[in-house]
């Protein structure tokens, strides 16, 4: 295998503006994902007082179910449901 001297790497001016605009940027946008997300939080503190409140009477389960997107499909009894169409 053949050996070559390390290639020399040099930091210029614009390399360094491009870095801090990129910084900045991606400091902004977090700053916004933060108050956006502290908004999101005073609005699920709003709804949770509304439910202590008892505007809306579920329950625990419903609610979290609610809130991660979960909807429950209700189980089909009996032995079909676990062997599908097979008959003994």
């Amino acid at each position: 295998m053949l050996r070559r001297k390390p290639t020399r790497l040099e930091l210029k001016l614009d390399d360094i503006e491009e870095f801090e605009s990129i910084r900045k940027d991606l400091e902004s946008r977090k700053k916004q994902r933060e108050d956006a997300e502290v908004a999101a939080a005073g609005e699920e503190a709003a709804a949770a007082a509304a439910i202590a409140l008892g505007a809306d009477h579920k329950s625990r389960e419903q609610i979290i179910n609610d809130r991660i997107g979960y909807k429950p499909q209700p189980k089909a009894g009996g032995r079909a449901a676990h062997f599908g169409t097979f008959e003994f």
